[in-house]
Parts: C-alpha cells; structure tokens; sequence
C-alpha cells in the first residue's frame, strides 16, 4: 500500500493534496506533476511512503532539477514508484546504461551460441569472489540529506524518521495542520 501526498508553498503558507501516482512512470512525470501544483514556482514537496517500508521526498523548486531523498534504497528499489526515485545518478550508475544493455540484448542473442546449436552456460561464479555488484543498490538512505534543511528539518532529523515520517515533515516544515485535511 502506498501513500502519496504534494505539499506546494504559496505566499499563503502550505497547501496539501494526496496524489494519486497512476499516470507516473518516470521522475521527470513526477516532477511535472509537481510543477503543476505549484504557485508562481514555488517550492513543492512529494512525499511517498510504503507502509513504513520506505519514504521519499522529492523536492521541486522552479524549474531547477528536482531534488529527492529515500530512507531506505533498497526497500525503495523492489517498489514500481521507488525505482523512479532511485536515478543512475543517485546510484552512481553509468545514466542510461540499464537501457542500452537491455536493448542490447534484445536485438542480439548474447549467450553466445548459434541457431540451432545447445546454449552454453556461463561457469558457476567463485564463492571467494568478493567483489561488489556494481548494480546492487545500497542498504538504507541515499540522496541529498538537505532536501529539507532550509525548510525546518536538518539532516540528523530526516535521518533519524521511522513511522509516519510525512507527519514529522510536515510539522517541521509548519504544513502539519493542511497535511491532516487530506489524510
């Protein structure tokens, strides 16, 4: 079960809405999604969550990049709506590699046989082999620790959020109160 919610800072204070994530395939409908919620280009802030599996916080100011947060990479990473938080970028990843490798092997049979000859099969990895996989994703947080410093909440704050994270954004932030007319 997941939780979506768009808090927009207007000149007025915060404004709250859940979100539905439907239509979201990528980070870049994420945060056109934002932009649209957006007053005069102030700042916005999606908050997802997993039932206490993992949060994230993508953080839209304008039209600068947007800027995200997630509390735990690898829970995020088996989520469809963690992986679009999760960028190349932020896992130091080669961007678009993924793409180009599976396009790849979709064009090519890369297993290396011929049509009609028996498949061979790659050896067994070394169980010494202690080399990391350069696709595994990290265990616990990633992104930018400040996504909400200037708004209230430091770095030790966010790192340190468990359950009802959003809540205790919220009230840091001071949209506490709104945050509770659409939950």
């Amino acid at each position: 079960m997941y939780f979506a919610a768009l808090l927009a800072r207007t000149e007025d204070g915060w404004e709250a809405s859940d979100t539905e994530l439907d239509d979201v395939e990528t980070l870049s409908d994420l945060t056109d999604l934002a932009r649209e919620a957006s007053v005069d280009e102030d700042t916005v802030l999606v908050y997802i969550e997993q039932e206490d599996a993992w949060f994230g916080v993508v953080r839209v100011d304008g039209e600068e990049d947007p800027r995200i947060y997630v509390s735990d990479a690898s829970a995020a990473a088996r989520s469809s709506y963690g992986e679009i938080l999760l960028t190349d970028e932020m896992l130091g990843r080669e961007p678009g590699a993924e793409d180009e490798i599976a396009a790849l092997e979709e064009l090519v049979d890369l297993d290396g046989s011929e049509d009609g000859e028996p498949q061979r099969t790659a050896p067994a990895a070394d169980a010494d082999d202690d080399a990391p996989d350069p696709d595994a994703v990290p265990a616990g947080p990633i992104g930018e620790l400040g996504v909400l410093a200037d708004l209230g909440m430091s770095e030790k704050e966010l790192l340190t959020l468990q359950t009802d994270a959003l809540a205790e954004i919220a009230e840091a932030v001071g949209a506490a109160e709104v945050l509770e007319s659409v939950r």
